[in-house]
C-alpha cells in the first residue's frame, strides 16, 4: 500500500485519475471550453464521468474520461492522452482510428430509438495529447470533413474532432490555453487558470475518500492485468500444445499409422487427424 499511496502523491493532471477529478469541476472544466473554442458556456451537465459505452456484447467496450453538454446542447469528450500508443501487431498508431471509434459510440449513446438522424447533437471528441502525433508543431489540430473534389465544401454533420498538442510551437490559442500546456507539460503555474488546477489538484490529494477511490481503482486494475496476464499464458500453453499435437499426428501419419490410432495417440478427433491428412496430401 505505502507504493500505491507514493503513486498517489506524484499524480499530475496527466493522469486519467486526476484528469477526471478536475476537470469534474464545472468552472475548471467550462474556462478550458470557452478558451479552446472561443465560446460563452453558461453552463455544462455531466453526463458521466469516465463512462463506459458497451452497444453490444461483440463490440469493444470504451471508457471515457468526460463528457458533458452545455447549455446548447452541444455534446463534448475530452480525454487526456499521454502515450502516442502503437498495435503491436500492426504496428500502426490508434489514435486516429480511437477518435473515430469514440465518435461513433458516442452518436450511438445520444440517439434514441426511433429517433430521425436530425436530431443528432453537435459534438467535439477532444483528445488533450502530450505529443505531438503529426510532428507539424501546431498548437491544435481541427478535424470536420470536407469534400476532396471542393475543400471549401463541409459535410454538417457538426461532428468535430481536435487533437491538442501540447508541445506545440504555433498556432492561435487563448494566453490560458498555452498557460495549461505549460502545466501539463512541466506542472508551470504561470496564471490564474492553471492556479486553480494546481490548487484543485492539492485539495484532491487532501481528500481521503479520493486518496482510498485510488487505491481501489489501482487494485482492480492491477487485478484485472494479473488476470489478462493468466489467461494470455493458459492461451498460450493451449496453442503450443495443439501444435504439438498436430506435429505429433503429422510424423505418425508419414510412418503410415491409421487415422483411429493417430487420434488416440495425440487425442485429437478423427475429424482433426483427418483435416491434417487432407493438407498433407
Amino acid at each position: 500500500m505505502q507504493n500505491l499511496a507514493t503513486k498517489f502523491e506524484n499524480l499530475t493532471i496527466q493522469s486519467d485519475f486526476i484528469f477526471k477529478k478536475v476537470m469534474s469541476r464545472k468552472r475548471i472544466c467550462i474556462h478550458l471550453l470557452e478558451e479552446l473554442l472561443q465560446i460563452k458556456i453558461a453552463d455544462i451537465n455531466y453526463l458521466e464521468a469516465e463512462k463506459s459505452l458497451e452497444p453490444e456484447f461483440v463490440s469493444r467496450g470504451i471508457r471515457l474520461d468526460i463528457i458533458v453538454a452545455d447549455d446548447k446542447n452541444t455534446h463534448y469528450n475530452l480525454e487526456m492522452q499521454v502515450k502516442n500508443t502503437k498495435n503491436p501487431d500492426t504496428k500502426n498508431y490508434v489514435l486516429p482510428k480511437r477518435t473515430r471509434y469514440y465518435q461513433a459510440l458516442m452518436d450511438i449513446d445520444l440517439l434514441q430509438k426511433n429517433q430521425e438522424y436530425d436530431l443528432l447533437p453537435p459534438t467535439y471528441i477532444i483528445f488533450i495529447c502530450v505529443f505531438d502525433f503529426f510532428a507539424k508543431g501546431n498548437y491544435v489540430y481541427t478535424f470536420k470533413k470536407r469534400c476532396l473534389e471542393d475543400l471549401e465544401l463541409e459535410l454538417p454533420d457538426e461532428a468535430t474532432t481536435m487533437i491538442l498538442n501540447t508541445k506545440g510551437t504555433h498556432g492561435s490559442i487563448s494566453k490560458d490555453i498555452k498557460s495549461f500546456y505549460d502545466y501539463v507539460n512541466n506542472h508551470v503555474i504561470n496564471s490564474d487558470f492553471t492556479r486553480q488546477i494546481d490548487d484543485e489538484i492539492s485539495y484532491l490529494k487532501l481528500d481521503s475518500k479520493v486518496r482510498r477511490e485510488f487505491m481501489l481503482l489501482e487494485a482492480r486494475l492491477l487485478d484485472e492485468r494479473r488476470e489478462a496476464k493468466a489467461e494470455g499464458k493458459a492461451e498460450g500453453l493451449a496453442e503450443g500444445k495443439a501444435k504439438e499435437k498436430t506435429a505429433t499426428a503429422k510424423r505418425l501419419l508419414s510412418m503410415g499409422l491409421s487415422v483411429e490410432d493417430i487420434a488416440k495417440a495425440t487425442s485429437l478427433s478423427v475429424e482433426q487427424v483427418e483435416a491434417i491428412k487432407a493438407e498433407q496430401a
